[in-house]
């Protein structure tokens, strides 16, 4: 018996030196892979005492305006946008414990794009409408073999507790998707790979609409397009963070696989209020009048219009390089789908078919281009009657403060 239970073990110590690691070589689509193992649960953050919304008024009023809205009550325009801005494009996706989770370059950050929705006014543009529950990033999400795209969860999405976000029942605007090639979804330079709102054109006809934000755990989790999903649009081994809760607001850090952020539990206050709130026409005047602070530094007109020179020469560099990937894709489909023909009749009924889309998909990559060329045209006529329009208002203000003195 002992002799037997020797060899049995001696069997198995030669079988495990045997074994022998073989890793991924990072080329194509990585191998299937079981769903991330959770771990044991994050403890909850240790919340500031009466802490409600007035924490929000509080803390964003120096990174923007409070403005009262008519449906919402009072919501956040962030000040130092560069036009052309949309929420949820200066940082980086990381996957976490609760999915998706967006890590954001903004100070403010923390609040934002982890709380309440993100909302469009063609007056003053992107503004925030503040909410109690965390989430990892309230997005909703397209995807295809060439693409990841999301956009921000409009106001009037309401999470429902112990459920979740299924499905949405209001329409996106096109212009509000971010769209990124695969292999930049990761990068912690995002934006650099962010396409113009014009390609979403094609994009989104050639896209899957996603939204997957559920309870796990008593967690917020967006799963989005799914762990596996990413991995093979991406052909990249994504890491996985864990989350670790910090005590003060701020940006958050991340380290090899630790996300440090903020998130205080936040209470409804139906009575608070911010100290300062501006109307609509207000906001819409100092806009006008330049007099919100942008992020680009003040530039002398020579340098000003080289910048967007360079700027839309980038822009317009992206778009025909996709749409050419786009061009290259649908031949290589047609060519596979004329090998499964069995006769010539269906070759070239094939044929046909793929003409027509072809055609389609050009005249869809015209309309982009179209729509970005206005857009440029609009931008230089703006970037040349700029200084004409602050030297006015230095003007309007020296007169002013004569008559005062007066």
């Amino acid at each position: 018996m002992k002799k037997n239970a020797f060899i049995v073990l001696l069997g198995l110590l030669f079988t495990a030196s045997c074994m022998v690691y073989v890793p991924y070589s990072g080329e194509g689509t990585p191998p299937p892979e079981e769903y991330p193992v959770e771990p044991a649960p994050t403890p909850a953050p240790v919340p500031a005492l009466s802490m409600d919304v007035s924490y929000f008024y509080d803390s964003l009023s120096s990174y923007g305006m409070w403005v009262y809205h008519p449906t919402y009550r009072y919501v956040w325009v962030p000040h130092n946008m560069y036009r052309g801005w949309r929420p949820y494009t200066r940082g980086q996706w990381l996957w976490t414990d609760y999915g998706w989770t967006w890590h954001s370059s903004f100070a403010w950050g923390w609040a934002p794009f982890h709380y309440g929705r993100w909302g469009w006014d063609g007056q003053f543009g992107w503004y925030w409408v503040p909410g109690t529950v965390w989430g990892p990033g309230w997005v909703t999400w397209r995807s295809s073999d060439l693409y990841i795209g999301w956009a921000p969860l409009p106001p009037g999405v309401h999470f429902v507790p112990g459920v979740g976000i299924g499905h949405i029942r209001v329409s996106i605007p096109h212009r509000h998707w971010i769209f990124v090639r695969g292999p930049f979804f990761l990068s912690p330079s995002l934006y650099q790979y962010v396409y113009p709102y014009e390609r979403n054109v094609t994009i989104i006809n050639y896209t899957v609409h996603q939204t997957n934000i559920y309870v796990r755990n008593n967690r917020v989790v967006n799963e989005g397009i799914g762990y596996d999903r990413a991995r093979g649009i991406t052909k990249k081994n994504i890491a996985k963070h864990a989350l670790k809760d910090v005590q003060k607001a701020g940006p958050g850090r991340v380290s090899q696989d630790t996300l440090e952020i903020y998130r205080p539990q936040i209470k409804q206050n139906q009575t608070a209020k911010p100290k300062t709130v501006l109307q609509k026409e207000q906001v819409k005047q100092r806009i006008s009048q330049g007099t919100i602070q942008r992020e680009v530094k003040e530039e002398v007109a020579p340098a000003r219009e080289r910048n967007l020179k360079e700027a839309q020469e980038k822009e317009i560099k992206m778009i025909e390089e996709s749409q050419q990937i786009e061009i290259k894709q649908l031949e290589q489909k047609k060519e596979e789908v004329k090998r499964t023909a069995r006769t010539e009749a269906e070759k070239a009924k094939i044929e046909s078919e793929y003409r027509q889309k072809t055609l389609q998909l050009k005249k869809s990559h015209d309309q982009e281009k179209t729509e970005i060329k206005k857009r440029h045209e609009k931008e230089v006529t703006v970037k040349k009657k700029e200084p004409e329009k602050k030297e006015a208002e230095k003007k309007k203000t020296t007169k002013t403060v004569k008559k005062k003195k007066k």
